[in-house]
């Protein structure tokens, strides 16, 4: 079957329930603010199976049912290695009981709170199974997993969905903290973007990044105010703080990507008709981090962006970047956690057990975790633009979801229906408990709502 693009230029009624081909439903629907979406390639599919618009991830692969889907690719933990082999599955419903000795200074053989009740790793990742006489389609393969039930796989590696997942657009089985969608080695299962390869997206509070490669490095790139469409108004003197993505003579529109004549002989990409652009004139070494932008008239290219947190949220520039803040001007702080088990499972949302966050947080003491690491009080009837903002009832004692109105029990903003935090932090700008846990934060512990990617050190 041929590859084809699909461009996903869709409303936000439709963007989280819209499937491949969906954009003819999508222009029908009510008028609502447009968003722009990733241009992806469509591929064969098995029966039933689709691709969802996300309004963080953009298009992921998702079942039947509109749930979206993971995979667990193996990879080398601080000691040893976990996740699948190509074409096996190491995700099985034997209930793990102890530590598998990953991340040190922590031995293996501990025994892991609440082991007699921990799910086991199909509960919690349910693999997609295949119907009986199931037929490989293009990337997609069956494999036959160790209890003999055929699995669907993608590019060689199983896949699952996420008992977090609720509806189609949720993307929960992801991580809160750090980019790039992972949560205990688990991936997004994605269809590729429709882009010439020179460029690639990287995901971000923000929204999807657009980067070039630039030698051995994926450069932020940028459009200027004052360029038209498909026209570069950046010479000389502009020339020598800014260098055009130049086109090779053989490259083709592709897209949203277009080539133009910048001028004779010479060449440039365009990204949705704007003339694209890498901060630091060439030779020099490219401008790899700054996203958001600091010069007027120049910004940051989003292939897709994520709508706005709640209204009384408020932004707080600190000496490591701007942070998400509440009304106060205190910093937002979101909490990471997963098990040191041969499983990977997480721990950072308010159903799994609490052991590790009060360890952390208040040694074990819920009423120091609250005085340490308060969660954000939400008025009950509060929403956000954005779906990736929630309310929902804590029981601030055990940690975990509680009914509405329930005594003790607190309304509070969550993020991927995982509550946020402030901290003792004194004045707005200060981020005294970003990193705050062991792996600086992102093995079990806290770290700032940062909307600039750069400062998890990492992609």
């Amino acid at each position: 079957m041929r590859m084809m693009s699909k461009v996903a230029g869709l409303t936000m009624a439709a963007l989280a329930f819209a499937a491949a081909g969906s954009c003819a439903n999508a222009a029908a629907a009510p008028k609502q603010p447009q968003v722009l979406a990733d241009d992806y390639v469509a591929e064969p599919l098995p029966p039933g199976f689709q691709v969802i618009l996300t309004e963080r991830e953009g298009p992921v692969f998702a079942d039947a049912n509109g749930l979206t889907l993971y995979n667990w690719p193996r990879r080398g933990l601080r000691i040893g290695a976990a996740g699948d082999y190509p074409g096996k599955s190491d995700c099985t419903d034997k209930r793990v009981t102890e530590t598998g000795g990953f991340m040190e200074p922590y031995p293996p053989g501990l025994v892991v709170p609440n082991a007699e009740n921990r799910p086991t790793c199909v509960q919690v990742w349910p693999p997609v199974y295949a119907e009986e006489g199931a037929q490989p389609v293009g990337a997609w393969t069956v494999i036959t997993r160790d209890d003999g039930k055929k699995q669907w796989a993608f590019r060689g590696q199983a896949i699952y969905t996420s008992w977090l997942d609720h509806q189609p657009g949720d993307v929960l089985g992801t991580s809160v903290a750090g980019p790039g969608g992972r949560s205990g080695g688990r991936n997004i299962v994605a269809p590729a973007i429709n882009m010439p390869p020179v460029f690639s997206v990287s995901t971000t509070v923000r929204g999807r990044v657009l980067r070039a490669e630039r030698g051995n490095d994926r450069a932020m790139v940028y459009t200027s105010d004052r360029d038209g469409v498909n026209k570069s108004n950046c010479s000389e003197t502009c020339l020598k703080d800014w260098t055009p993505v130049l086109a090779s003579a053989l490259a083709e529109s592709r897209g949203q990507f277009t080539v133009f004549e910048r001028v004779p002989g010479i060449r440039q990409w365009a990204f949705r008709g704007k003339p694209l652009y890498i901060r630091g004139r060439a030779g020099a070494a490219p401008d790899v981090n700054d996203e958001g932008g600091s010069v007027a008239g120049w910004h940051d290219v989003y292939t897709q962006r994520v709508l706005a947190p709640p209204k009384e949220f408020t932004v707080q520039d600190t000496l490591t970047g701007d942070v998400l803040a509440d009304r106060n001007g205190k910093t937002i702080y979101v909490y990471s956690c997963m098990e040191d088990t041969q499983d990977q499972l997480a721990c950072d949302y308010p159903d799994a057990v609490q052991d590790y966050r009060l360890a952390i947080c208040g040694g074990g003491d819920p009423v120091r975790c609250q005085e340490q690491f308060p969660y954000v009080a939400a008025a009950k009837d509060a929403k956000a633009e954005s779906r990736l903002w929630t309310v929902m009832w804590i029981d601030p004692m055990t940690g975990h979801r509680a009914k509405e109105g329930q005594t003790g029990a607190k309304s509070v903003w969550a993020y991927r229906e995982r509550p946020v935090y402030t901290y003792r932090d004194e004045e707005p700008g200060d981020i005294l408990g970003h990193q705050f846990g062991e792996s600086e934060g992102l093995n079990n512990g806290y770290v700032g709502f940062f909307l600039k990617n750069v400062y998890f050190g990492r992609e």
